[in-house]
């Protein structure tokens, strides 16, 4: 009998943190261990002290898992997904390939535009990666408007995406009624599209938020495939105006009660941040949410550490996500120059890659991670000898790199002497 209800309780564990806790180390945390160059007992425990999160839905079946928090290398996603305006299955397909091929550890679909169940899954048959959702973008979008949300239609939408093999969610269950008040003083009341759907749902019927109220319904889907939970900053600041107020860090707060619950429902979570915030308050913000959560995974929006830089606040973001990234945040979310402007397309979301990964590596160095130490140290080796090729294997950006060496090659065919910077007085110039 002992046996039967042992086996009976195993087989009942699906999350990797409910693995973790019971001594189980599963494939995934092999793989990432692997990926990381960390012991896997290490890894083991991190997980089960909800440190650390392997996203990865036991129905997404091509899945190279990722880890992301504590002792990991930093993590960047990548956005995709259609508008209401333009929506072109092929396109969103590109985009995510070319995430991919650029470096993005994660992709997010955030469509809201065509064949929304179709678009999600394809993107997940064509990922490699973990896949993530806002499911309450879909439930908007079937209903025609936010103020007629209801908890049935956003628990159908969270289990299609579940089902389908999403990895993780974000779930805005932190804008709550208490945090309405806190809004009526800012310059740009809400800039998240989840958390403004929810502030008009809770004015137009006068209640609490249904995703707060019955957070244990998301929770029991969320265990059953094995949904990382995204705890969603609906009230991040969209200016510096609004950078760390009030209403910021009442809802961190309420994010870090949430999150407990998550982990006691044996449900991996992380946090999500801001935002737009000036460079003087980003270790601020990270402090603050690393004691609040209890050193939960954090996954931030850049930060972007300027309003003026359209056109180019994916460079803006690399500025900002390098310093988070060097403070504590595990997971860095590209923006692209099209950030604030329009959809981005395939050159926007490659760029976009590029930049946050560079900004990732910057923070794993000041981290400390050696891998990221001893890369920069080989190529550093390949730049003392001139050999054009060897470096070719450790820039971020190899595609670029060649691109640019080949034409200079081509204009300068003693280019191993030296590049047209510099000519005969290059500083590693070999004899």
């Amino acid at each position: 009998m002992l046996i039967v209800k042992q086996d009976t309780y195993r087989i009942k564990m699906v999350t990797q943190l409910q693995k973790a806790r019971e001594n189980e180390i599963t494939k995934e945390m092999q793989y990432v261990t692997k990926q990381e160059n960390i012991e896997v007992t290490t890894l083991r425990k991190n997980i089960a002290e909800g440190l650390v999160v392997i996203p990865a839905n036991i129905n997404h079946k091509n899945l190279k898992p990722v880890g992301i928090g504590y002792g990991l290398t930093t993590k960047v996603n990548a956005n995709i997904g259609t508008s209401p305006i333009k929506s072109n299955l092929e396109t969103e397909l590109e985009k995510l390939d070319t995430a991919i091929k650029a470096g993005a550890d994660t992709i997010m679909d955030l469509s809201l535009g065509g064949d929304l169940n179709k678009i999600r899954k394809r993107i997940i048959e064509n990922s490699p990666i973990p896949v993530g959702t806002v499911p309450i973008y879909q439930a908007v979008v079937e209903l025609g408007n936010s103020e007629d949300l209801t908890l049935d239609k956003y628990l159908e939408v969270f289990e299609k995406h579940a089902k389908d093999g999403v990895d993780f969610v974000t779930v805005h269950a932190g804008v709550t009624r208490e945090t309405l008040h806190l809004l009526e003083g800012r310059l740009m009341p809400t800039v998240s599209r989840g958390g403004t759907f929810l502030v008009n749902w809770m004015k137009k019927h006068n209640k609490q938020s249904f995703l707060y109220e019955h957070f244990s319904n998301i929770l029991d889907i969320a265990k059953k495939y094995d949904v990382t939970i995204s705890l969603g900053d609906g009230l991040r600041p969209g200016c510096l105006e609004d950078a760390t107020d009030e209403a910021q860090i009442h809802e961190l707060r309420v994010l870090g009660k949430l999150a407990e619950r998550c982990r006691e429902k044996e449900v991996q979570v992380m946090i999500e941040g801001p935002g737009h915030i000036p460079l003087n308050e980003i270790e601020k913000n990270i402090k603050l949410e690393k004691e609040i959560c209890n050193n939960a995974p954090f996954y931030v929006l850049g930060p972007l550490p300027t309003d003026i830089a359209a056109g180019y606040d994916h460079v803006a973001c690399a500025i900002g996500g390098a310093l988070a990234g060097m403070y504590g945040a595990d997971f860095l979310c590209y923006v692209t120059p099209k950030e604030h402007i329009s959809l981005p397309d395939v050159k926007d979301v490659r760029e976009g890659v590029i930049v946050t990964k560079i900004a990732a590596h910057i923070a794993d160095i000041a981290k400390g991670n050696r891998t990221s130490k001893q890369q920069d140290k080989y190529m550093s080796e390949a730049r003392s000898r001139l050999d054009w090729q060897a470096m070719a294997n450790y820039v971020l950006d190899t595609k670029t790199f060649q691109e640019l060496v080949r034409a200079e090659c081509e204009n300068n065919p003693e280019i191993s002497k030296g590049c047209s910077m510099c000519g005969k007085y290059c500083t590693e110039k070999r004899k």
